[in-house]
């Protein structure tokens, strides 16, 4: 298998917010390869440059990057210009994806259901959104994950700061209408027709706060998988996954958010196009449920790694 791939480069570490949780999901993925006979070379693009990674001599590159910087489309530009095929999403989907706004806005376009929100990049527009959101919220970057910088609102007086703890990380921040249900998760493999969902993952994490410690630490948090759904609403569930995953041009691997309302209406919240790999991460825990291990499913992953960005043909 080392001869199939050549040099694999595991991009990992980076500069991003999820530094630490970036860290995990690369050593992770490099003992996963290691172990099917891949040559993996552990890569932290905070501690090496640009150069460095063209004089590395890797064949394909897996990234294992979350947030700026790495999940993006910044990296992957780079990449496209020096020719290394990768895994994930390109450029463009890549962008579109980190960025939450962005995303509503595709997702509206194509009808799928998403949480109503409303852009706040002063305190000025804070009365407006609270007008058209109401009470609960949520208050979050656009361009985070692993909820950092996430606020739930419950009353008017903590909404000033929710915005300046969600500005310290973008200019312009979003107030999105708060879904109360259960929360659940979808991995992806593939690209448009051969895009494929994993089974449903139910997450019950404690008095329903999903935060960072909840994700990567403690051990207090519940999965369920496949979750407990009709067969009718998690059929929806999965072709709503992959319309969201399609309609955002995303490819290789990702993993759709929801919330599941009272009324057992499920609500699209945000794409993951490299979703973390740690112990705790998800997209592992589907591939297990379909019967596929962790190695498999980084070998599979690395298998699409690709430039995506066509030349034009010339004469």
């Amino acid at each position: 298998m080392s001869g199939e791939f050549g040099r694999v480069g595991v991009l990992y570490g980076g500069y991003s917010a999820e530094r630490e949780v970036s860290l995990m999901s690369g050593q992770g993925v490099y003992d996963a390869l290691r172990s099917k006979g891949v040559d993996a070379h552990l890569f932290d693009t905070r501690q090496y440059t640009l150069v460095d990674l063209i004089n590395s001599g890797f064949d394909r590159v897996f990234i294992a990057l979350h947030g700026r910087h790495g999940e993006d489309g910044t990296l992957q530009g780079a990449l496209e210009l020096l020719k290394i095929p990768y895994t994930g999403s390109g450029p463009l989907a890549s962008s579109l994806a980190m960025d939450k706004i962005m995303t509503k806005k595709v997702w509206l376009q194509q009808h799928l259901p998403t949480p109503d929100y409303a852009v706040l990049s002063s305190d000025a527009d804070l009365d407006a959104a609270a007008q058209r959101l109401g009470l609960p919220m949520i208050v979050k970057p656009p361009h985070e994950g692993s909820t950092l910088g996430v606020t739930r609102v419950d009353d008017l007086s903590e909404l000033r700061d929710a915005y300046r703890l969600a500005s310290r990380f973008d200019t312009d921040v979003l107030a999105e209408q708060f879904i109360s249900g259960r929360e659940l998760t979808v991995a992806l493999l593939g690209k448009g027709k051969t895009t494929r969902a994993l089974p449903v993952i139910e997450i019950i994490a404690p008095e329903g706060n999903y935060d960072y410690e909840h994700k990567y630490v403690s051990n207090d948090t519940q999965y369920v998988c496949p979750a407990a759904l009709p067969a009718s609403l998690t059929e929806e569930i999965l072709r709503l996954s992959e319309q969201a995953y399609v309609a955002l041009g995303c490819e290789g691997w990702g993993r759709a958010d929801f919330m599941l309302d009272a009324q057992g209406r499920p609500w699209l919240l945000e794409i993951n196009t490299s979703p973390g790999m740690t112990s705790h991460s998800l997209v592992p825990m589907g591939a297990k449920a379909a019967g596929m291990s962790y190695a498999d499913l980084c070998v599979e992953i690395l298998s699409t790694a690709s430039c995506k960005v066509q030349a034009p043909q010339t004469d």
